[in-house]
């Protein structure tokens, strides 16, 4: 534990921060913003060497800019990142610069310092950022928060492919090889399919472990499959929409249909309860980045070498591919923000944002739509285009989703914090309740929040 108390691999080894001379072609601060002090919270990644990639670059700006860059990571598990944050946000103490996770910055946008400055340039630069991304960092026409390449992700289907062959008859990596085409079959991958396939993998012991609980990888998930149905649960004005909702009930009645096909401790999981079902070799598919099968690869490289990411069913309105953007944002409180903006701004440029990608073995997703043709989706491995289909590719013909969208963003994080969709599922196969009963609960849970504004 660091002085703050939640990191899982806190602290930068050998101190946090680096004073030393040399030029690293990082971009220069001025004034008060040379010298002195920044301090960052950085999300704890879930590839170990993301952290050290990380790291590596802060002392680079820190050297060419004569400023001490502390860095301490702060861990999701138990939402420990959301407790971070809202204790410095009402403490107005802390961190200079913060990891923000997806809704975040729409929470806390009253407290943030206006990005508008950076984010002109880099979109000058690179060109636009994901629409989602946009929609999440940007209020009133202001950026609140940049855009992150570090945790910034997509959830696919992470696929042990001879484990699917043999228990469910899909040859998963012919559907969708490593390279710009779909194959045989691929128009059949929908969540009938993929519902179907979770009972035979189940009876043969290998249940899909797909999380249910009131974690991001729970609530990211099934907000894809409810966006692919069309079934939202609260309308873009704030509108509940839950009441005779055709689209909602079919897709409550597809995720539901699914759990009872999952491992019965899937309730309880937190965010690190797939990665370890897929890991251990219990599990034929999850829904993840890349970060379960590069810890496979140290660590089980036999369950490594048999995985393949292809991208989510499709429902009857679409394929849509679960995203969980993260940002980088400054404190209005914080002394710092012109070093804070000047490391930011060089950390999401082209040649930082590849670094960070390459160390990740390929799980952060830069923000910017220019920069998806990093190679290392195609050379990572084992085996060699495992996380080709990763990032999201045009013969995927599929939709970025945020779960909770299209619901306003102040709205919206209250819905996404608490796991509405899960616990709206929970109700009827852990509680028992009908399927009108549950949509009643959350009818109320959503006017609650409605009333709050």
């Amino acid at each position: 534990m660091s002085r703050h108390g939640i990191t899982r691999r806190h602290v930068m080894r050998n101190g946090a921060g680096v004073l030393a001379a040399g030029a690293l072609g990082a971009p220069m601060v001025h004034a008060q913003g040379t010298g002195g002090t920044l301090r960052c919270g950085f999300w704890d990644h879930w590839v170990p060497n993301g952290n050290v990639v990380m790291r590596e670059l802060c002392a680079e700006w820190g050297r060419a800019n004569r400023v001490e860059v502390q860095v301490d990571t702060v861990t999701s598990n138990g939402n420990q990142i959301l407790l971070t944050i809202n204790a410095q946000a009402q403490s107005r103490t802390g961190y200079d610069l913060m990891s923000f996770p997806t809704w975040e910055p729409s929470n806390h946008q009253r407290m943030l310092e206006p990005v508008d400055d950076v984010m002109g340039r880099l979109i000058a630069k690179y060109g636009p950022v994901n629409p989602a991304a946009e929609y999440l960092g940007k209020h009133d026409g202001k950026w609140a928060a940049i855009p992150a390449v570090a945790g910034t992700q997509t959830k696919p289907a992470c696929v042990r492919f001879d484990l699917m062959q043999q228990h469910a008859g899909i040859d998963i990596r012919a559907m969708w090889p490593a390279r710009n085409e779909r194959g045989p079959g691929a128009d059949t991958w929908n969540w009938e399919t993929f519902a179907q396939a979770a009972e035979k993998c189940h009876r043969a012991g290998f249940s899909f472990g797909l999380p249910m609980g009131s974690f991001t990888d729970a609530v990211d998930w099934v907000g894809a499959l409810f966006n692919s149905y069309g079934a939202h649960m609260m309308d873009a004005r704030g509108n509940v929409t839950v009441r005779n909702n055709a689209k909602l009930r079919a897709a409550v009645e597809m995720c539901a249909r699914i759990s009872r096909f999952l491992p019965n401790d899937v309730w309880a999981w937190d965010d690190g309860g797939n990665n370890r079902a897929l890991i251990s070799g219990r599990s034929a598919l999850i829904f993840n980045p890349p970060s379960a099968w590069a810890v496979a690869k140290r660590d089980a490289p036999q369950v490594a070498e048999q995985c393949w990411t292809v991208p989510m069913p499709a429902g009857p309105e679409g394929r849509q591919l679960a995203y969980l953007p993260y940002f980088w944002g400054i404190w209005n409180f914080s002394r710092a923000k012109p070093a804070a903006k000047g490391l930011l701004e060089w950390l999401s440029d082209r040649p930082q944002a590849e670094r960070q990608t390459n160390g990740s073995s390929g799980y952060d997703i830069p923000p910017f739509l220019s920069m998806t043709d990093f190679r290392v989706w195609e050379t990572e491995g084992p085996p060699v285009g495992s996380v080709f289909n990763y990032p999201s590719r045009p013969h995927h013909q599929s939709q970025t989703s945020i779960a909770m969208a299209p619901a306003p963003a102040s709205m919206a994080v209250q819905m996404y914090n608490q796991g509405l969709n899960t616990k709206l599922i929970a109700r009827i196969v852990q509680g028992g309740e009908t399927l009108d009963q549950a949509l009643g609960w959350v009818e109320r849970e959503l006017n609650t929040i409605r009333r709050g504004g």
